[in-house]
């Protein structure tokens, strides 16, 4: 028996790796608010389908855990969320129903497949005929803006998919709430569907306080999107593996570049401005890379255990290396003396890219050493392009069971996918902090075993 619960405890230890982000203490909020009783028969009954799911149906939060071991020997039920997917009764009454949807903050791969599979879902799984887009993020319902309406149906997103950004177009920055929900009335709308990240979950929850408040039946449900994929309690954002595909090619490029010159130094800035998941997986993935900086892991520039003398032995040992660096990484170094804030409220990073380029261009021929750095900053590109097939397959199964959600009149919730299964979270949950690497998770001990480098910081 002894034997067993350490093979036990083992497991929760790798499991717990995977999903390290909820500690073992930690609460986490998984009741989903509803509208209402649902009386209504779904439409989909009449289609013969079999994949209908009970709010009863729920997801483990934590797999394998030691919180949730002694609490199944206590006899008390696990964190679990919601399960996902059509119901066999709905509130709204989908004929005289109408919805709307609204991107919001960065571009990111996949967008466009995301409004499409809600548009999709709605006309032809639940004939909802009217759907709004709302142009340029939540400026779109504010009346001084005078920006109008793009009807949405199947014609005219038949193809969107197959180009990057939004076809609605986006924007930053907060709105008057009141606004917001005013719009939402005048245009008699039931569903509101915000494609956005952490700053626009903010939003949407204030616009459900808003509506909640007035008593209003509108129903309100995100889908996240961040390339950064930094949202908590979503396991991948969409457009994040094309986004890592995407850093791939620049990192290839880098290494080309850098073994074809003598110390030749190949360097490449990624997209991540708190959290280094796009660096990390990227150089998990192609093997290539020396040394990956990443917000989450800080590292000393000079000194013996810096990145700069592990850089010239490398360079002393290969004659080339590759260098990867998340945008939000070494800020200390780079950050302006008056932070600034970007529409959203996110503070103006420094350029560590263009910062280390000019630091090795100027260090290593002080120390007798010649070398060609070829930088890459393939930023723009990376949150531009369309999907890639994994994150298109992705997005249509967030756009549809956002739609099986809404008409159900569940709120004030987004569609995550966790532990192999779409389910629903809470806003309040998801918006409660920021994903990160865990520098102590098996995630980074593959990019410290593919890349061979140490921690980067000197003794204190």
């Amino acid at each position: 028996m002894a034997e067993k619960n350490e093979i036990k405890k083992e497991a929760c230890h790798l499991v717990c790796d995977l999903i390290d982000e909820i500690g073992p203490d930690e609460e986490i909020e998984v009741d989903i608010e509803t509208l209402g009783p649902r009386k209504l028969a779904s439409p989909l009954l009449q289609k013969e389908y079999e994949c209908f799911a009970k709010d009863e149906d729920r997801v483990l939060v934590r797999v394998c855990h030691k919180a949730m071991l002694q609490m199944l020997e206590e006899g008390k039920k696990p964190l679990s969320f919601e399960l996902a997917g059509p119901r066999e009764s709905i509130y709204f009454d989908t004929s005289k129903a109408r919805a709307a949807i609204v991107t919001c903050g960065g571009l990111c791969p996949g967008i466009n497949d995301v409004i499409r599979a809600i548009v999709l879902a709605l006309h032809y799984g639940y004939g909802v005929m009217h759907v709004a887009g709302i142009r340029y993020g939540l400026r779109g319902f504010i009346p001084k803006y005078k920006l109008p309406i793009m009807e949405l149906n199947p014609e005219n997103v038949a193809h969107i998919h197959e180009s990057g950004g939004t076809i609605l177009g986006s924007s930053r920055g907060p709105q008057p709430i009141d606004e917001i929900v005013d719009a939402l009335d005048r245009m008699n709308i039931s569903m509101l569907f915000v494609i956005g990240g952490d700053g626009t979950f903010r939003a949407g929850s204030k616009i459900w306080a808003e509506i909640k408040q007035r008593g209003l039946k509108i129903s309100v449900v995100a889908i996240p999107k961040t390339i950064d994929n930094d949202i908590y309690l979503v396991s991948k954002t969409f457009g994040f593996d094309t986004a890592v595909e995407m850093a791939c090619q620049a990192i290839r490029c880098a290494h080309t570049e850098a073994i074809g010159v003598p110390n030749g130094i190949g360097l490449v800035k990624v997209m991540g401005r708190y959290s280094g998941f796009i660096a990390a997986a990227a150089t998990s993935a192609l093997r290539e890379v020396n040394f990956c900086l990443i917000p989450e892991a800080d590292f000393d520039l000079e000194g013996p255990n810096g990145l700069l003398e592990a850089l010239k032995e490398r360079l002393k040992r290969r004659g080339h290396a590759v260098v990867v660096v998340a945008e939000g990484a070494g800020q200390r170094y780079v950050a302006p003396e008056k932070p600034e804030t970007d529409p959203s409220g996110n503070i103006k990073l420094g350029d560590i890219g263009l910062f280390l380029r000019d630091t090795f261009k100027s260090y290593f021929p002080k120390h007798g050493m010649e070398v060609f750095v070829r930088y890459i900053d393939p930023s723009y590109i990376v949150r531009s392009v369309p999907a890639n097939v994994d994150d298109r397959l992705y997005c249509a199964n967030l756009g549809q069971n956002a739609v099986h959600a809404a008409v159900a009149g569940k709120t004030a919730m987004l569609v995550s996918r966790w532990n192999g299964r779409y389910v629903h979270v809470p806003i309040k949950a998801a918006i409660k902090r920021r994903k990160q690497v865990n520098i102590k998770s098996a995630l980074w001990q593959s990019v410290l075993e593919s890349t061979g480098q140490s921690s980067l910081k000197n003794p204190s």
